[in-house]
């Protein structure tokens, strides 16, 4: 291991990293872990360790590593035109192209995307398109936005507020005014066990018709949701959650964000969770599966209801005065294109729903009667495994014990990346979708092995 050469130091000393103890990490307390390639599910660290990667990046790589026809594309456009803004009507072939290929895929309700460079600032433009929107139509008070408890949706000011987890809020001033939150719909930790889904789903309806009436209709602008919590925990919702929340929300004309970063473009067996779900929303987020993050894209997808609001608002007051500086960067655009033609070539979207399935199945298999495992659960090419010191009472280990982190470290020994999910001892898994069924096999051997390393 080269654990004191030069780069190594050179990490501590300059690199700022993202979601990292970072005293720790500067000590050299933590490794420096530096990835050199990959290719298809496996990725290499500098040392020569190849690793599954049963995260995909961060939910992310969803073509799998090593894509020469992406990097091609990268490469082409680089040479051609590496960039040009696209402020007041200009585009390049790409940012058009990429436009239209994910109309053809979204929801047929919806009319325009617009391009940025990742979820937080596509999330960042969500809420500000819904205060302009609010505004045209002569609704300043309108304005406050409903989020759910472990919901995730982006680390800055707004998308912090935005996300329902504590390590999120803590000691940044976190959440910002007009940001609600309500009961996440996690059935595993409903407040009674003998609930049944209908009867959570009915509480989680009570907790938001609850909230409305509490701050009043006439304030509350829009709902944000993933389609499947991702960061908080990898939970599906109940059966008729999503019909029951929409039908409050038309009820009291509350717009519908679906944040769809981790759920777009194939990872629930359906091109985007919303078709999964039969949720019909205003507003789309959409990023890491849009270029399987070889470079940096996401998009806000407005439906026809609200760009028509929007063309109305520059009617009455000129150009509409939001743009980023990178918003349809022609590299990203072009990563964007060859990536969807992949998806589509490879049968990714068809391929994450079976080998999905058999994943969550084998998942159960191994670990669904283990003394301390609490639930497994999952959806698509998403899966998670809860664990729990008392199965009968639901009673969680202290979290000293550190347990779902000792668990991912015991995994990472037998060369697979998984991910301690905050706020629990959970364990995520979310593959890049070209998973194999033997990778999956790979997946379950060693997640068993871990657990009976850490929890007998």
């Amino acid at each position: 291991m080269l654990t004191n050469d030069v780069l190594a130091q050179w990490d501590r000393e300059n690199f700022f990293h993202p979601s990292t103890h970072l005293a720790q990490h500067a000590r050299g307390e933590s490794a420096s872990r530096i990835i050199t390639g990959g290719k298809g599910v496996f990725i290499e660290d500098r040392d020569g360790n190849r690793l599954l990667d049963a995260f995909a990046g961060l939910y992310c790589v969803n073509v799998g590593y090593g894509r020469l026809e992406i990097a091609k594309a990268i490469a082409e456009q680089a040479k051609e035109l590496a960039y040009y803004h696209a402020y007041v009507g200009h585009g390049t072939e790409a940012s058009i192209t990429l436009a239209r290929m994910v109309l053809e895929r979204a929801p047929k309700n919806m009319s325009k995307v617009y391009f940025g460079l990742g979820g937080s600032d596509a999330n960042e433009t969500n809420v500000k398109l819904v205060w302009y929107y609010n505004n045209i139509l002569g609704r300043p008070e309108k304005k406050k936005i409903i989020s759910r408890w472990r919901g995730y949706h982006g680390s800055g000011l707004v998308t912090g507020s935005l996300t329902g987890l504590k390590l999120f809020h803590d000691k940044f001033d976190l959440p910002l005014e007009r940001i609600l939150h309500t009961e996440a719909p996690y059935y595993y930790q409903r407040p009674d066990s003998a609930m049944s889904e209908a009867d959570f789903v009915a509480h989680c309806v009570r907790a938001l018709e609850e909230l409305i009436e509490k701050e009043g209709a006439d304030t509350i602008a829009a709902f944000i949701g993933e389609p499947v919590l991702g960061t908080g925990g990898i939970v599906p919702p109940p059966a008729g959650y999503w019909a029951a929340i929409q039908a409050v929300l038309k009820k009291h004309d509350i717009l519908l964000i679906a944040d769809e970063v981790v759920t777009g473009f194939g990872r629930l067996g359906t091109m985007f969770g919303s078709d999964h779900y039969g949720i019909a929303p205003d507003i789309i987020t959409i990023a890491k599966g849009l270029t399987s993050a070889y470079a940096p894209l996401s998009g806000s997808i407005i439906s026809q209801k609200v760009w028509k609001v929007l063309e109305q608002g520059t009617d009455e007051n000129g150009p509409i005065g939001h743009g980023w500086t990178y918003s349809a960067h022609p590299i990203g655009a072009a990563a964007g294109i060859a990536n969807l033609k992949l998806i589509d070539t490879l049968g990714l979207v068809q391929n994450a729903g079976e080998t999905g399935a058999y994943l969550n199945q084998a998942m159960k298999e191994a670990l669904g009667d283990h003394a301390h495992v609490g639930d497994v659960r999952g959806e698509g090419m998403l899966c998670a495994v809860e664990f729990i010191a008392d199965r009968r009472g639901r009673t969680s280990f202290d979290p000293a014990r550190k347990v779902g982190p000792a668990i991912a470290a015991a995994l990472l020994k037998r060369r697979v990346i998984a991910r301690a999910m905050p706020q629990g001892d959970i364990i995520g898994f979310a593959p890049p979708l070209c998973l194999s069924t033997s990778e999956a096999d790979q997946i379950v051997d060693a997640t068993a092995q871990a657990v009976k390393e850490v929890l007998g």
